[in-house]
């Protein structure tokens, strides 16, 4: 396996773009490694932690929904006591990344329409075992929800990579995507 990343962030013309370029990207790694999958391969756990493919998407879509709830003072979310790694019946890859994709569709207006990126939110309703009245900036959720999708990017790196020793830098290739844009 290489360590060095397979792709580079586009060039991004402020803060905003910035966070949503470099979450854009984390995206596109996630979904990348489900590039050509069957549904039953998405599936497929090959670890102690039971992790699959599809269940990392269903995961990362559901906390980047939760975390941008916080910049727009929606407090609705669902509380898995799983963490939404486990899927429903008839739930399929597809299905998931659709979804994924409308969740990042909406994260992309509300930072759009964001002003201060250092505006405080309250963050402990997400959490039960979060300190009460506890706050960060706009900008510590953004990149919270940046490191999450990248630790579970790398996740789906390697359950895939033990599914059928397919890389980054291959799925990259056979898929089209260009390394540097």
């Amino acid at each position: 396996m290489m360590s060095a990343m397979p792709t580079l962030v586009r060039a991004v013309m402020d803060e905003h773009d910035c966070l949503l370029a470099f979450l854009a990207e984390q995206r596109v790694a996630l979904r990348r490694a489900g590039h050509g999958l069957t549904d039953e391969q998405a599936r497929a756990t090959l670890s102690a932690s039971g992790l699959c493919l599809a269940g990392l998407v269903k995961h990362v879509a559901k906390v980047e929904w939760n975390w941008i709830g916080t910049l727009t003072g929606d407090t609705r979310h669902t509380d898995d006591q799983d963490g939404g790694f486990d899927l429903a019946d008839g739930e399929t890859l597809a299905d998931l990344l659709e979804r994924y994709r409308a969740v990042a569709e909406r994260t992309e207006s509300v930072v759009i329409g964001m002003g201060d990126l250092g505006q405080s939110v309250p963050i402990s309703y997400l959490n039960p075992l979060m300190p009460p009245g506890l706050v960060r900036s706009s900008r510590w959720v953004l990149c919270h929800v940046i490191e999450e999708t990248a630790r579970h990017a790398g996740h789906a790196d390697i359950v895939r990579e033990s599914l059928d020793g397919a890389t980054a830098f291959e799925l990259v290739a056979s898929s089209g995507a260009p390394f540097f844009t």
